[in-house]
């Protein structure tokens, strides 16, 4: 194992690109440091103190990487860009523009994300100004104000950096896709989750009753160990379709004859889906909070959606559970149905002279990739969303707040598994031993 290890850096590319990734990961470690301007230090010094994570919050806390608790410069992180993606796509469902740039190759997906970028801003403004709002009106901090003069100066001043720095981050995503390893933005999530899990499990460690301490603990990170492994293997499964070419004579050759197959992953959508779902699940919250009324029914509404959703310092509800449960599921049918269309696939067999045995191509091919896609997509959305909210129920069932929850393994593991992949095709286009052969 650390023969492989050492082969990674001994590949001058492959070096530079892991090197400029740990630079990256520096840079947006340091940005998460940095408070913006106009805070009360000494305020935030003592939210940081009694600060506890569950629900929503917490979960977002979690992926800007302790970021948004210091209200830092990259206090968002990377989550506006996530909200514009999942935007773009169910645009591009629907709007007929959108899905001809899509078809169109390199250019026009330049210019969907180069819209993307737009939206992220836009979002950015939007939700720096709503968490400006939470952390002076103190529904997110437990009663501490961390912005006590609340002028409209100071206000401009907070949400420009928090944009500012979410534009930032995105970039630095983005350069990481280029010139670096892996995808960029979900590695910048990875890095994020990473650097919280020695105060997760501390929290997790304190807040478990003293009588059965030892007891809940273990079965948590007994928990978190079997949900590693179980994603693992998920993720490597796949059902193959096996498809026929059928022999051609052209001259004196003779072409096709060939068997392939299509490999259909069980989790087709990975961790796309249990990042929008966490992404919407926060939309409502914003909405309320940016509602400036004190009309009876949205403050209702809005005590619902803190209690049940917020959760800022408190153990998840059931209610939080099966939402992100219900979402989870959606959107894995949804991003999987974007991903994989059978329509297109069926023609692009029938076009190079190929055949699923014992089905006809053209619309037969087509219903019986469909069918397949549904089969195998259930069990696979229904895995994602029960990893994801498989701690929060240990913590409904005990009353304590692990921020960590299943979304976070999910992605860790899957962002892993994807970069140690792209590694690994380096490693034996060099006649390297793979890391995960």
């Amino acid at each position: 194992m650390l023969s492989i290890y050492r082969n990674m850096f001994k590949i001058p590319d492959l070096r530079s690109k892991i090197l400029f990734t740990l630079a990256m990961f520096l840079v947006y470690r340091l940005g998460t440091a940095v408070p913006v301007p106009g805070i009360d230090l000494d305020a935030l010094a003592l939210f940081q103190q009694q600060r506890e994570a569950g629900g929503i919050y917490g979960l977002i806390n979690l992926f800007s990487g302790g970021a948004l608790e210091q209200m830092s410069v990259f206090a968002l992180g990377i989550i506006p860009y996530i909200t514009a993606s999942i935007i773009m796509q169910l645009l591009a469902v629907v709007i007929p523009r959108l899905q001809t740039l899509q078809e169109e190759g390199e250019s026009g997906r330049k210019v969907i994300t180069q819209w993307t970028r737009y939206l992220t801003v836009i979002l950015g403004l939007i939700q720096a100004t709503g968490f400006t709002f939470l952390f002076h009106s103190g529904q997110f901090t437990g009663g501490i104000d961390l912005i006590p003069q609340y002028t409209p100066g100071r206000v401009i001043l907070i949400v420009l950096t928090m944009t500012a720095g979410t534009a930032m981050v995105m970039w630095l995503g983005e350069l990481i896709t280029q010139r670096g390893v892996g995808n960029g933005m979900s590695l910048i999530i990875f890095v994020s989750i990473i650097s919280q899990f020695p105060f997760v499990f501390g929290q997790v460690w304190t807040q478990t009753a003293m009588i059965n301490r030892w007891t809940q603990f273990v079965v948590i990170i007994a928990i978190f160990l079997a949900m590693i492994v179980s994603i693992i293997y998920v993720d490597q499964g796949q059902r193959r379709i096996p498809i026929q070419f059928a022999k051609r004579v052209r001259g004196r050759r003779v072409m096709g004859g060939q068997s392939t197959y299509i490999p259909l992953k069980v989790n087709t959508a990975g961790v796309i889906p249990v990042i929008f779902a966490t992404s919407v699940l926060l939309i409502p919250s914003l909405i309320v909070t940016a509602i400036p009324s004190n009309a009876a029914w949205v403050q209702l509404v809005r005590g619902w959606i803190d209690s049940n959703l917020g959760g800022g310092g408190q153990a998840v509800t059931w209610w939080y559970i099966f939402i992100l449960f219900a979402l989870i599921v959606f959107f894995t049918y949804f991003y999987t149905a974007i991903q994989f269309d059978p329509t297109q696939q069926a023609e692009m067999i029938q076009r190079q002279g190929g055949f699923i045995p014992g089905v006809r191509p053209g619309r037969q091919t087509e219903r019986y990739l469909a069918h397949i896609l549904n089969r195998i997509t259930l069990p696979g959305s229904i895995f994602l969303a029960t990893i994801s909210v498989l701690p929060a129920i240990a913590g409904a069932v005990w009353n304590i707040a692990i921020a960590f929850s299943g979304v976070s393994i999910l992605i860790v593991v899957g962002v892993a598994l994807e970069t140690m992949k792209q590694i690994e095709s380096q490693l034996t286009m060099r006649n390297y031993e793979g890391i995960l052969t």
